[in-house]
């Protein structure tokens, strides 16, 4: 692997650790030429994964979409970066542990509110009601009403 320093071909891997619950690997490297040390991560290469919009439009799939609305939702709350990785993670392993190479939205919409409903009940809300689209206080309130139960 080249050196991000120096350009050189010469690196070998000082240190690897697995992370991620053992989904890829992380290594420590280090430069023969120049003596400084990087770090890479390896990644098991998935097929690629196709997400039907509700309005039929296909797109591949991007973890920073998910990512960026769990933010959103979680915006202002006691909650972590470590926690809401650790919620993206979840999603994404299950989104993939399904096996098709075609998932909707709403698959995934549904996945991130039963991650949110146990993370914290007013991100779940927060995210529901983008998600879900309500229209009038009504709905809004039936929704809570299902959280309170």
């Amino acid at each position: 692997m080249k050196c991000p320093f120096c350009n050189q071909d010469d690196t070998r891997v000082v240190d690897s650790r697995p992370v991620d619950d053992n989904s890829s690997i992380r290594r420590r490297r280090m430069c023969d030429a120049c003596g400084k040390r990087f770090t890479t991560y390896e990644k098991v290469e998935t097929i690629p994964l196709i997400v039907i919009k509700k309005d039929q439009n296909r797109e591949q799939y991007d973890r920073r979409k998910i990512e960026n609305g769990v933010i959103r939702a979680c915006y202002k709350r006691p909650i972590s970066a470590q926690q809401i990785t650790k919620v993206v993670d979840q999603i994404e392993n299950q989104v993939f542990g399904r096996e098709e190479r075609e998932v909707s939205s709403e698959v995934i919409g549904e996945l991130v509110m039963d991650q949110l409903k146990d993370l914290d009940p007013v991100a779940y809300v927060r995210f529901a009601s983008v998600y879900r689209e309500f229209k009038d206080v009504n709905t809004f309130m039936d929704e809570l009403k299902k959280l309170l139960k």
